[in-house]
Order: structure tokens, then sequence, then C-alpha cells
């Protein structure tokens, strides 16, 4: 534990407190970070693009914090996935703004290379999900 605060300073409480309270349970953790997700998109601005592309990336940023903190490829496929479907349905016209539209596709290609990197089975049932994210 002490090795991983020393890499990670400036969110080392934030590390401590996942390492001691919800490292042991996955699912729960996931299931945080995706209410914090949601309530960070109902958040946003929708009547101006600029704020809302910053909302955005502040969401993206601390969702990349928590799959740090995992460093699990799993948990990694399923909160960029959760982040893509939540960008999807925030009722923002994404695919008209280049920004947004290339955070998108950034994190599909994200999660592409970490779905390569799960079991056969998971790479199976998560390339159907993301097939569907897709297909929407």
């Amino acid at each position: 534990m002490c090795l991983r605060l020393a890499k990670l300073r400036t969110e080392n409480k934030e590390l401590l407190t996942y390492l001691i309270f919800e490292a042991d349970d996955k699912v729960l953790f996931i299931k945080h970070v995706k209410e914090e997700i949601d309530h960070q998109f109902r958040q946003m601005n929708h009547s101006n693009i600029y704020l809302a592309k910053k909302t955005i990336r502040k969401v993206l940023r601390n969702t990349d914090k928590y799959i740090k903190f995992s460093a699990s490829k799993q948990v990694e496929v399923e909160l960029l996935m959760y982040f893509c479907k939540s960008l999807k349905d925030s009722g923002l016209p994404w695919q008209k703004h280049p920004v947004t539209y290339n955070i998108f596709n950034r994190q599909i290609v994200k999660i592409e290379k970490a779905i390569q990197s799960l079991h056969e089975d998971l790479q199976y049932d998560y390339g159907q999900e993301l097939e569907m994210l897709l297909k929407e």
C-alpha cells in the first residue's frame, strides 16, 4: 500500500480509501463510480456546448482516476463503456462537435484494447456489449 501511495501523491487519500474500503468488492466500487458518473452528467450544462465539453472532460478524468486505482482491465472496460453510454444518453449532440466525437472514439479504442487483454469468455461478452453500444 505504501509503494502505491508514494506513486500517487496528489490522490493518495482517495487511493488509500479505495485500498482499505473498496478494493475487496469491485462490484460495489463500480456501482459507486457509475453513480458518480450519473451525478456529474446530470449536472452538465446542456445549453452551452463549451461548458458541456468541460464537464465531459472532468467526468472522464475522474473515471480514469478510478480506473487507475483499481488497476483492473475488467473494471476499466465496465467504467469506460458506462461513460460512453452515459455520453450517448446525455441528450447532447456530441456527434456534431469534433471534440466530443473524438473523446467518444478515443474511449472506444481504449475499450477495445482493454477487452483484448481479458479472458476469452469476457472478451466475447464485452465485445457483444460494445457492439450494442455502437449500434444505439
